[in-house]
């Protein structure tokens, strides 16, 4: 009976450390990635935009390695209770153990208390990927209890520790899994030896620990082959569904979902996004010039001064054709006015090399700025007129000016006000301004 206290003493006290932390640790976590999270909204990261980074439209629906939080709540749920209850089942029916009953009813308990802080009481997305790690210390802690109660080697719930480790192994790097697999083998022989008083374990114990703990390994090994090939076969999903094969921006349908998502959230919060349409000026000419070869060289060459001339939260796509959209959250029509002309100053400076002369390429860009009450189809009809607006006044001007203009989506077409004149081949841009509400 001291032995099975202090075993259940002792693991009280490593839960109540583990929650402690967590506790005390999580809002500073929180902060923390709020903070790094504010950064890459400021643009402070720098860099290209990498799109598998927003592979997930709705960041907050996730965990970890893409793993769906309300599948994984409800998969452990299941699974906890279910291993609390057939313990428990099995300790009082059997009466096995009866001087270990009460200390079990205490580790039980504890388990208990456990799941519903963790998944009732705290977000669902609360510690991201640290959640994984903190929710199988705590089971294999638990189990290791159990197991010292219940006759270290001989124990029947020896079952669990696989069944923590190659879940865990299916949502969480390889490199975790084996942290884990590590923790839990060291618990087991903890267990085991404390179940073991003192006394030498005999040859068919052994026979035992060294079987479990093969079979321990052994499923551990197989979990994180499968979960390697699944994340393969998942990030490859999400490229060609969400990906232009030809320029690596995101493809119409992933920008469309994230212009609808980003309404959403602009209304919820009130806070306005910008919305760049972008034309590469004569693809045609250039195909039936020099060959397809070169207008698609034409088209990842604008691809990438997009995507170099962007922050990580915007995202750049191809439309379709020759042309590209840019969702600009959180910028009002001045800043998106400073990216569109680094792009369009981009796309002017690089130019392409082809039979020993050098063909110029430019690009027209149109702007929609999203207000309150307006759609996905009014945002985009609003940069997709100012775009084509700008595409005639650059064909009044063969002199190679170029035109800014800024148009309201709410007037005809051509009612261009404030032109001003500058330096360039020809590559224009226009606003198209939130109008009347």
């Amino acid at each position: 009976m001291t032995n099975a206290w202090l075993a259940a003493g002792l693991g009280v006290v490593v839960v109540l450390d583990i929650a402690l932390l967590w506790i005390v640790l999580g809002p500073a976590l929180a902060r923390r990635l709020d903070e790094r999270n504010a950064r890459r909204r400021d643009g402070a990261d720098g860099g290209a935009l990498d799109i598998r980074a927003i592979a997930a439209l709705d960041p907050a629906s996730v965990l970890g390695n893409g793993v769906a939080t309300a599948a994984y709540d409800r998969v452990v749920r299941v699974a906890s209770w279910a291993y609390l209850l057939s313990t428990a089942v099995v300790v009082y029916a059997t009466g096995l153990w009866p001087a270990a009953e009460d200390p079990l009813l205490l580790v039980l308990a504890i388990g208990g208390v456990f799941i519903l802080f963790a998944h009732e009481v705290l977000p669902a997305a609360g510690l991201g990927a640290a959640r994984f790690v903190v929710e199988v210390a705590v089971a294999i802690t638990l189990v290791s209890i159990v197991i010292a109660l219940t006759g270290g080697a001989a124990s029947p719930f020896f079952y669990a520790y696989p069944l923590v480790v190659a879940g865990a192994a299916l949502v969480v790097r390889p490199h975790v899994t084996v942290a884990l697999g590590g923790v839990a083998i060291a618990g087991y022989l903890v267990a085991v030896v404390v179940a073991a008083d003192g006394t030498a374990p005999d040859p068919g114990s052994l026979a035992i620990v060294a079987v479990n703990l093969t079979a321990l390994v052994l499923l551990a090994y197989v979990a994180m082959i499968v979960a390697r090939e699944q994340r393969r076969t998942r990030d490859a999903a999400v490229r060609l569904s969400t990906i232009d094969a030809l320029t690596g921006l995101a493809n119409r349908g992933y920008i469309i979902a994230a212009v609808e998502r980003e309404i959403d959230r602009a209304t919820r919060y009130r806070r306005g996004f910008c919305l760049l349409m972008a034309d590469l000026d004569g693809l045609k000419e250039l195909n039936d010039t020099y060959g397809h070869r070169v207008g698609d060289r034409a088209l990842s060459i604008v691809a990438d001064v997009i995507r170099d001339n962007v922050r990580r939260i915007d995202i750049p796509a191809r439309l379709g054709g020759d042309e590209f959209v840019v969702l600009l959250p959180e910028t009002d029509r001045d800043g998106a006015r400073v990216v569109a002309d680094k792009i369009r100053q981009g796309v002017a400076a690089v130019g392409l090399g082809e039979r020993g002369e050098r063909v110029p390429i430019a690009v027209s860009i149109g702007l929609g700025e999203w207000a309150p009450g307006r759609s996905l189809d009014d945002v985009m009809a609003a940069a997709d007129d100012a775009m084509y607006d700008v595409k005639r006044l650059a064909r009044r001007r063969p002199n190679g000016r170029t035109t800014m203009a800024a148009v309201g989506p709410g007037r005809p077409s051509g009612a261009a006000d404030g032109v001003e004149q500058v330096d360039g081949p020809i590559a224009t841009i226009a606003g198209g301004g939130p109008g009347p509400g």
